[in-house]
């Protein structure tokens, strides 16, 4: 796996999370088992935004040679992943969300694991 795979990964995937957020949030929620409301919708849209970004980011840093920042980027990137797969398994062993949860958790842990082998390999 190398540093270029993954940014297009994550472009790829912050394209589809990021519109899908933006113009379709409350079918995530829904998966999700959270009620959809004007307050989660604005949440959902703001982080499609944040989604986007990233994508953007990658898109734009995808041939990025091994370098202090670009190792800062994985660590960090693969950090919030396994970060965000932490949350939803815990919002669902509390009993917040439902099972839905676990197809981003998968994804989420899936991206860590790529951005932190990336990281450690330096490729």
């Amino acid at each position: 796996m190398t540093f270029k795979v993954m940014a297009f990964v994550m472009t790829f995937a912050g394209c589809l999370l990021g519109l899908r957020f933006l113009f379709a949030g409350g079918s995530v929620l829904q998966e999700w088992g959270i009620e959809v409301t004007a307050g989660s919708l604005i949440v959902a849209r703001r982080i499609g935004a944040i989604y986007l970004g990233l994508a953007l980011m990658f898109f734009l840093g995808r041939a990025a040679a091994p370098s202090e920042l670009r190792s800062a980027v994985c660590l960090v990137t693969g950090g919030a992943s396994a970060l965000l797969a932490c949350l939803g398994f815990f919002e669902f062993m509390s009993q917040r969300v439902s099972a839905g949860i676990f197809r981003s958790v998968v994804a989420e842990a899936v991206l860590a694991a790529g951005f932190v082998w990336v990281w450690w390999s330096g490729r």
